[in-house]
Order: C-alpha cells, then structure tokens, then sequence
C-alpha cells in the first residue's frame, strides 16, 4: 500500500472508530488492524475495487466487536465513564459539523446505542453514506439498515441536547468561566452556570474525582472552587483555553506545566448547561506529558497517610 493511499484513507478510518469507540487508543489500535489486514489483502493479490469503503468496512465491523468487548470493561469501570477528549483545531469551515458530531455529549448518547445501531447511525447522518453502502457494511439488508438508523436517530432525537450559541458566544463566554475558575469568584461562577447545570468527572479510580454527577448552579460552583482549593498547596493549576471536542475547554496543567485534565463545556442560551472533567491519566496520555498530581492527591486522601 502507497504512503499517499494510507494519508488519504487514514482520516476517514480514525473519524469513524473514534465516534465508534470513543476512546482514541482504541480507535488507533482498530485503524492499525485495519490497515493491517488491508495490506494483507493487496500482498495475496486479492483486487481492491474501492479502498475507500473497503478500509470503512473494516473499521467499522472491527469497531463493533471492539465496542462489544468494552461494554462489558465499562460496567466495571470507576466511577462515571466518560469519552477519551481530543483537543481539535478545526478550520471555520469544518467547524459546525465537527462541533456537533464529534461533541462529548454526543459521544456520551451514542453509549445508549446498540453497536449496529451506533454504526448504522454514525455512517448514514453523520458521514452521508447511502443506505445500500450502510448495509453492505454493517453485513445486513437495506430494511433492516433502514430499521437501524430510525431508531437510532429517534433515540438521539429525543435525549439529545439542543444547543444553540455561534462560536464567538461560546468562546466569549468559555473565557470568563475559565477565568472566574482561576479567580476563586464564587458569585462570578454561579452566573455563568445554568440553573440545572451538571458537573460530570470521570477519574477512572486512578486520581480523585467525582463518584457521581453533581447537579445545580450553587453546588457546582462551590465543588468547582473546592477542587481548585485542593490543588493550592500543590502549586496550583494553570488553564489553558481550547477546543475539546469542537466545543470549548481547557487543559489544566500543573506548575511543571504536565497536564492534569481536561474541561469540556456545553453552553446555550448565554449560559453554561454541562461540565465535564476528565482526569484519569490513561485518556490524557495522547495529548500532552501528565501530572502525577492527581496520584499524590489520593495519596493524600488514605487513611494514616500524613501527606
């Protein structure tokens, strides 16, 4: 296989297992197989009619066993399970969609989803492909693929969030909410923060973090300003503004400048609707070097330990 095939075929193979899978090391280990096997294919001889849906093919059938698996590691898992973040750049452009289908509330409804149905859905309304070319990949007749995707847009449809904020309102309001975090401004916090807003932490038992959502404006800024206390004698934290996931975020970074976790924020009407913080180190590690402040913090945490 040519390097120019593999980069043209590539960034369709990772966008469909990471919104698959939500996780990026497991997107990559299923993009390796499948490029693996392509390449076995081609060294038999065996003719390629359309790499293009032959790699999509592959990723996706190879998704869905991956995802099956990591259901049953997900009931097991530490407290709240959240997607594995990508910090994203993408042009104005490309912006609108990548925002809505790569969002972490997204990925977090798609887990409601059977995997055929996920697949099924994700190739129809999200990457365009006809229905004939969904069945051919998922292994199934067009009724039935047709049958998928229904119901799968219908259970989106109705737990899905509706936001609606341009970029420039979510960025404007993004940086104050960072900035009254930095601040320790309680009463600038609760402004920002919607009535029934969520706080989610996802810390995989590995580093300290909430075992279960915490919802309403009063309790989520003072949990936020707690957690901020917390890390103070350490050195303090540093927030840097980005995209996570098409939507804004930050990374939190110790005084070593090593990434502690990253923040996801779903604003709409001027106001921000749901938090999401993840801090277990195995989702961070393809970003950026990560802190082991979070380990000393539960350290800290055992009984007798005089830390």
């Amino acid at each position: 296989m040519s390097t120019e095939l593999y980069g043209q075929l590539r960034p369709r193979a990772f966008a469909i297992a990471y919104r698959m899978l939500g996780s990026v090391s497991e997107a990559e280990d299923v993009v390796q197989e499948a490029f693996l096997r392509m390449h076995q294919t081609l060294q038999r001889d065996e003719p390629i009619a359309s790499p293009r849906a032959y790699i999509a093919t592959l990723v996706t059938r190879l998704a869905i066993d991956q995802l099956r698996s990591a259901r049953v590691r997900r009931e097991r898992y530490v407290g709240e399970w959240l997607p594995e973040p990508l910090v994203t750049d993408p042009t104005p452009a490309e912006h609108a969609e990548t925002a809505d289908s790569l969002s972490l509330a997204l990925l977090v409804l798609l887990e409601s989803l059977t995997p055929r149905q996920r697949a099924a859905f994700l190739l129809r309304e999200v990457f365009d492909y006809p229905y004939g070319e969904v069945a051919e990949i998922i292994g199934t007749d067009l009724d039935s693929t047709r049958h998928l995707v229904a119901r799968a847009r219908n259970q989106v449809r109705e737990r899905r969030p509706r936001y609606y904020a341009s970029r420039r309102e979510r960025e404007e309001l993004a940086a104050r909410f960072f900035a009254a975090a930095e601040h320790g401004d309680l009463h600038a916090l609760e402004a920002l923060l919607a009535q029934d807003v969520a706080l989610h932490g996802d810390g995989g038992g590995k580093v300290p973090a909430l075992a279960r959502p915490v919802n309403g404006r009063q309790r989520v800024a003072r949990t936020l300003l707690a957690g901020r206390s917390a890390l103070a004698p350490h050195g303090g934290v540093r927030l840097q503004a980005t995209e996570v996931n098409g939507q804004p975020g930050a990374m939190v970074f110790d005084a070593q400048d090593r990434l502690v976790g990253i923040i996801g924020l779903d604003i709409a009407d001027g106001q921000i609707q749901t938090i999401r913080s993840i801090v277990n180190p195995d989702k961070l590690r393809h970003i950026a070097q990560v802190s082991d402040l979070g380990a000393r913090l539960r350290a800290g945490r055992r009984p007798g330990n005089g830390a």
